[in-house]
């Protein structure tokens, strides 16, 4: 199959790797993917921004920086219709963004069926975050998009609801969560290794890795380490804008020996620090996302600690294959890593029952390309209606 891939992904992280997973997994099965996109340098470190986007949106006013946005359509449909007539798709597949609708008009000009990837409502998170200045035209490019699809693919059913609020048909609605590349962590050093590696030997460790910000609360992981055994020890794979109050407890605790933070990690290396965990931590998530780094958890063996929300009932069983905490209370985070920390059994149970859930649900971005393949032949076999 022929497939025309779009996105407006500038910057190297999450989103990035979502997008070169897919990419990957459609290619390997042996479909021939066109992909219509900024150009993203080879160079860029992984945990990057976007460049000169993200410099002008911190400058330009916000009207201003969505009318550009929206404006980039226009060019994204020329560059479309050329890669269109060049490439000559069976079908469109589109990440979805806000004040993107040229993947839909170029899908009515060559009545090409069309798939929407989406990752999140991003009218409702960027005004709740961000703020939009151009409401009406925002909300208008979203639900326009969603409706004349051919078929969305929500990372949740979270956030399935939220597109059938643009009253989307639920018959062109399939839910595809994230997922994982074996391949890139079956050589994963043993827990003991990776421990070794790192100079943590004997250590009992919880780690979290990805960009960390204050209301991940790991400040209190830092107190729980610092009232338990000498053995215990935090380890952070990432960076972000809370790391100083981490390290400032740490220092206010004086267990700076028993807390490290690594700083960004290149993609391929995280394996090597993950496989250290003893117990992994996911201290918040987004309602509706699909978080990546908790596959990777899971697929590395471990006992992962996570809010007890709808979008994580979906992978994750209670005292099965995870630790759930409710998060409207502050102490049931703490409680629940403390309960992991002090029960070798628990945690040895829920380690073993992780490692087998990928599996179990299939949860492998070549699966996730092998769904893409169905829905798109079941699509051109219908027919489309541009």
């Amino acid at each position: 199959m022929k497939i025309l891939y779009h996105h407006r992904i500038a910057s190297k992280d999450g989103q990035y790797v979502h997008v070169e997973e897919m990419i990957n997994a459609l290619s390997n099965l042996g479909h021939s993917v066109f992909v219509v996109s900024p150009q993203i340098s080879d160079e860029k470190e992984f945990g990057s921004d976007g460049g000169m986007v993200a410099k002008l949106k911190k400058k330009l006013p916000g009207f201003i920086y969505e009318l550009l946005e929206f404006g980039y359509s226009f060019y994204a449909y020329f560059k479309l219709c050329n890669a269109v007539r060049k490439f000559s798709p069976d079908v469109i597949y589109e990440r979805y963004n806000l004040f993107q609708p040229a993947g839909i008009w170029v899908k009515k000009k060559f009545s090409l069926p069309l798939i929407s990837e989406v990752n999140a409502p991003l009218f409702e998170e960027r005004a709740r975050y961000n703020g939009i200045a151009l409401k009406k035209l925002a909300k208008w490019t979203e639900c326009y998009v969603w409706k004349h699809a051919d078929a969305v693919l929500p990372v949740t059913n979270v956030l399935a609801n939220k597109v059938m609020s643009c009253e989307v048909n639920n018959d062109s609605i399939t839910v595809i969560p994230n997922g994982i590349d074996p391949e890139k962590f079956n050589d994963a050093p043993s827990v003991e290794d990776a421990k070794r590696d790192l100079g943590l030997a004997g250590k009992t460790i919880l780690g979290f890795t990805g960009f960390v910000r204050e209301w991940h609360g790991l400040e209190r992981v830092v107190e729980l380490v610092a009232a338990g055994d000498e053995q215990l020890f935090l380890l952070i794979v990432g960076d972000g804008p809370a790391r100083e109050s981490i390290e400032k407890r740490a220092r206010e605790l004086n267990i700076t020996a028993r807390v490290r933070i690594s700083g960004i990690v290149k993609r391929d290396k995280i394996k090597d620090y993950v496989s250290a965990f003893d117990i992994a931590l996911q201290p918040d998530v987004v309602d509706y996302a699909s978080p990546l780094k908790l596959f990777e958890y899971l697929f590395l063996g471990k006992a992962v600690v996570a809010p007890d929300k709808d979008n994580i009932r979906e992978i994750l069983t209670h005292n099965e294959t995870g630790i759930l905490f409710d998060p409207s209370v502050d102490k049931n985070f703490i409680d629940a890593v403390s309960r992991l920390v002090n029960d070798d059994s628990l945690r040895k149970n829920i380690s073993a029952s992780a490692s087998e859930l990928i599996d179990k649900k299939c949860l492998t971005w070549e699966n996730n390309a092998r769904r893409v393949i169905h829905i798109s032949e079941s699509l051109i076999s219908d027919g489309v209606d541009s």
